[in-house]
């Protein structure tokens, strides 16, 4: 019997011989693209035991990233620098789509390659960057000259998909990855949840909530955010679950406060605005919103990208692709981590959302300093486009109080999450960082280190989930991160006040280089006690002065940094 992949070579050979002859051209111009990294390294290296084939008629979905046109690199460097003539000249997105998205005839022979395969283009990006194939197992296997086999997970108690080699395709656009031809990497992973109870010590219980529990309204006067409400600003949240509206509703009328903001849902990918299947998942979702109204109580509205509740096999790049597309919020947040194939994937959506102005927060993570053990929730956070949020515990002077003291969070075998990536380190240390890298914070002089600032995230917050329970003993950088975007959305409505426009675009850039100027401890509380070592980690990090690898330059001290911030 002939072989899939034997059968694939002759039937592209034999395809490239008939569009050369048809267009009158040299039968070598077709390029085949090897898709790297879709073949886990756990089934190249045998770790994975096979145990059976996908059955043919199985569906699914393909997310297409392609190459952005030269430049868009340099050109966020420039954007994104505050010592740049450039600085914060955004483009629109029409604009990007023009410079950097592929031309319309590279985009039709991507979908005529997919047509010709038996594969449907059902959804394509408005920058002509992202694209999603959806077809049969046995229409991919033919396209892509795979067999897509079941196998036993090294590590955990179930099985997973994946093709059994690199996959091929002919095209010249050229692409970047191809997601969905495994699902090694498991579920997209909430970082919220609940953990024990703070008794004593720093952080214990000085929200005005239940059991004196933050809400997220005590944020305001603890960080001295002022009186600014986010007037005529948007959000936008990440999220891969649904959620009950009726949680949202019961948290503000539990804690005697009034939501007017409208939350508009943006469903991808066959995601459900209304279902889940996972209590934590939902409470993500409940808490990022409740957080993002109750410190942003004026914004024209919340939007809430929604994708399936499912394995993390590409949706991040259609809801990030999305969101950048959109050019709607001019704050975003992704409180979620996942292993991905290629960590690189995304990076052209968050280099579009800095390109326009468009600011992109993410979790560091809950499980402490990144560790061969736990490196896959290092992912979004190493990327170098994104700002990635630690959590401290907070202290304040009482109920409903300011600002008092903060150490870093670090509460039975949890806290913030730091350090460089230890997952193949893909993403070299920034030029911005460089500068702030030495040998009291042990930061790497060679790859991204995380995290860049910081808020509170101890097990003492409360929350209204899962149709309508309510906590008082959740916590997680996922509360410190859609924190930082509703604070943002206050900076940029005083922006628009001093004549400018909204939106400050990668933030890193700036905030390093108040970090490293005479403001920094006027603008942040510097974080100096404690560290981020959970579970017995042999290596883990500090707070030291200035910058360090548990809350980054710290948290904001709000209305200074804003004054500074709306100032660029």
């Amino acid at each position: 019997m002939r072989c899939v992949f034997c059968s694939f070579l002759t039937s592209m050979l034999a395809l490239l011989i008939m569009s050369a002859q048809a267009q009158q051209i040299a039968p070598s111009q077709p390029n085949i693209q090897r898709i790297t990294k879709a073949l886990r390294p756990a089934v190249r290296d045998g770790s994975a035991t096979e145990v059976g084939r996908l059955t043919p008629d199985r569906i699914i979905n393909l997310f297409v990233q392609l190459e952005p046109k030269p430049g868009l690199p340099e050109f966020v460097d420039r954007v994104s620098d505050p010592n740049s003539p450039d600085y914060q000249q955004w483009i629109t997105a029409k604009q990007f789509r023009d410079r950097f998205g592929r031309d319309d005839a590279e985009l039709a022979e991507l979908r005529a390659f997919a047509r010709r395969n038996g594969l449907k283009v059902t959804h394509e990006t408005s920058n002509g960057l992202f694209q999603v194939w959806t077809g049969s197992v046995a229409n991919i296997e033919k396209a892509f000259g795979v067999q897509m086999k079941v196998y036993q997970h090294p590590s955990e108690a179930r099985t997973f998909y994946s093709v059994d080699r690199e996959p091929l395709v002919v095209v010249n656009t050229p692409i970047r990855h191809i997601n969905g031809f495994n699902d090694f990497g498991g579920r997209y992973h909430p970082g919220a949840h609940p953990g024990p109870l703070k008794v004593g010590g720093p952080g214990d219980g000085t929200g005005s909530g239940p059991s004196k529990s933050w809400l997220a309204s005590d944020m305001r006067s603890a960080y001295n955010m002022g009186s600014n409400t986010g007037t005529g600003q948007v959000v936008g949240l990440a999220e891969f679950a649904g959620y009950a509206a009726n949680d949202i509703t019961k948290y503000f009328t539990n804690t005697g406060k009034t939501n007017n903001v409208p939350i508009t849902n943006v469903v991808v990918d066959g995601g459900s605005a209304t279902k889940w299947s996972n209590s934590n998942d939902e409470g993500e979702v409940c808490l990022d919103i409740q957080q993002v109204l109750g410190i942003a109580t004026g914004l024209t509205k919340l939007m809430v990208y929604i994708g399936p509740e499912s394995f993390g096999t590409g949706v991040d790049g259609y809801i990030f692709n999305r969101m950048a597309s959109d050019n709607i919020a001019k704050q975003l947040s992704s409180s979620w981590w996942w292993d991905p194939d290629d960590p690189t994937t995304d990076d052209p959506a968050f280099q579009q959302m800095a390109a326009q102005g468009q600011s992109m927060f993410n979790i560091s993570g809950d499980l402490g300093a990144y560790t061969s053990s736990d490196s896959s929730e290092s992912y979004p956070a190493e990327d170098v486009n994104v700002t990635t949020v630690g959590g401290t515990s907070l202290t304040t002077t009482g109920a409903g109080g300011t600002w008092k003291s903060e150490v870093v969070w670090n509460n039975s075998g949890e806290g913030s999450g730091g350090g460089p990536a230890n997952d193949g380190n893909t993403f070299p240390i920034p030029s911005w960082q460089k500068p702030v890298i030495n040998s009291s914070n042990g930061g790497s002089t060679t790859v991204r280190n995380t995290p860049d600032v910081a808020l509170q995230g101890d097990f003492n917050n409360y929350i209204v989930y899962d149709n309508g329970q309510t906590a008082t003993n959740w916590g997680g950088t996922s509360f410190a991160t859609p924190r930082w975007a509703a604070y943002l959305a206050l900076v940029n409505q005083q922006r628009v006040a001093n004549g400018k426009s909204a939106g400050l675009g990668f933030l890193n850039p700036t905030l390093y280089s108040i970090g490293q100027g005479t403001n920094y401890t006027e603008d942040f509380h510097d974080i100096t006690s404690g560290n981020n070592r959970t579970n017995g980690q042999s290596k883990y990090y500090n707070a030291v002065i200035d910058y360090d690898l548990t809350t980054g330059w710290g948290s904001m001290n709000g209305l200074n940094l804003m004054s500074d911030l709306a100032a660029k």
